[in-house]
């Protein structure tokens, strides 16, 4: 296997020219460069990516690490990729994504030995032992969601205003006259998920009205899949509690097993239940009749926007964090009713 000694000496130069020429830290003239290439080519000669990147402390990759509950990515999580690949195809860096189980939520894994010169994480929690990690080290981090709160102003993040937002819907259904409002949340302990029931609720006294605790749920961890929680959970709630006449559900994975669960006790929609979803443009949306109501959260934006902050970092090392919020929007169509409709 040829070597860096074997380019240099057939090419007449220098080591670390033949270096510089890979690497481009250095300028090095168009003829010495093509000399090298071509002595390269010709002993099939290959740089050794790892001994370079150790000796730049850079390898050109930026991490994904995100939770999930199985290999399979929603369409938000496709969306968002397709942000983040977009500013590394812009700016040469290649996308390493970690995915994980959310059991190991509280685990501090060794991201040492990653391969990446900066991160974006995703589903932050308030107590979340990855973000203690990077800040620990200063690595070079983005969070899409709010971070939790005592390094809220230590790290950037990206995110939707999820309060504002959950505070909108709620406020959209108690306009149609619903108050027995079943909130099928993310999981207890996630920032979004503290986010949303702060709207939940805020929507409720901003009418003079008190939410019924009971009507609040989070999905386990671990736990069953998205699917399953919502089908299994709105069947039960909906037999314990038959005045319940709306839904708010985390995704709209969740939001099929409400609508499965209400074919299953002969509910109609919207008629008999109106259901509305955190979320919008779903690959499930063939099987939304009617149609589904839910939030467009501009998933490819946030992903995009976070992968500016992170290059933006990685080129200009700072301490000050930034926020960027990324608007949302109802979207609104055929599975909510106003309450009185269904008497």
């Amino acid at each position: 296997m040829a070597t860096i000694d074997d380019v240099a000496k057939a090419s007449g130069v220098s080591k670390g020219t033949v270096s510089n020429v890979f690497s481009k830290k250095r300028p090095i003239s168009k003829a010495v460069s093509e000399r090298v290439l071509a002595a390269a080519r010709e002993l099939n000669y290959k740089p050794n990516y790892w001994a370079r990147s150790l000796a730049n402390r850079s390898t050109r990759i930026i991490g994904l690490n995100m939770m999930g509950d199985s290999s399979k990515f929603s369409q938000f999580h496709l969306s968002l990729l397709n942000g983040v690949l977009r500013v590394c195809y812009e700016h040469g860096y290649r996308l390493l994504v970690n995915t994980l189980s959310p059991e190991y939520l509280s685990q501090v894994e060794n991201m040492a030995s990653d391969p990446v010169d900066g991160e974006i994480l995703l589903d932050p929690a308030e107590r979340d032992t990855r973000v203690e990690e990077r800040v620990a080290r200063s690595a070079p981090l983005v969070i899409i969601g709010r971070p939790p709160v005592y390094y809220e102003a230590q790290v950037s993040y990206v995110d939707n205003d999820n309060a504002g937002m959950a505070s909108e819907v709620t406020r959209y259904l108690l306009t149609l006259e619903h108050r027995n409002i079943l909130f099928l949340n993310a999981a207890a302990g996630r920032t979004v998920a503290g986010d949303r029931e702060l709207g939940y609720k805020s929507a409720f006294r901003s009418k003079g009205l008190t939410p019924d605790p009971r009507m609040m749920l989070h999905i386990p961890v671990p736990g069953p899949a998205s699917y399953e929680f919502g089908y299994q959970t709105a069947l039960a709630m909906l037999k314990e509690f038959p005045s319940i006449t709306a839904v708010i559900a985390d995704t709209d994975t969740m939001a099929l097993g409400v609508y499965k669960a209400a074919e299953k006790l002969n509910l109609r929609i919207p008629e008999e239940l109106s259901v509305f979803a955190f979320s919008d443009d779903s690959v499930f949306s063939p099987q939304f009749s009617p149609p589904l109501t839910g939030v467009r959260l501009h998933s490819e934006q946030l992903g995009l926007e976070a992968a500016r902050l992170l290059v933006e970092q990685l080129k200009v090392p700072s301490k000050t964090a930034k926020r960027v919020l990324v608007p949302t929007e109802l979207v609104i169509r055929g599975s909510c009713t106003p309450k009185s409709y269904s008497m």
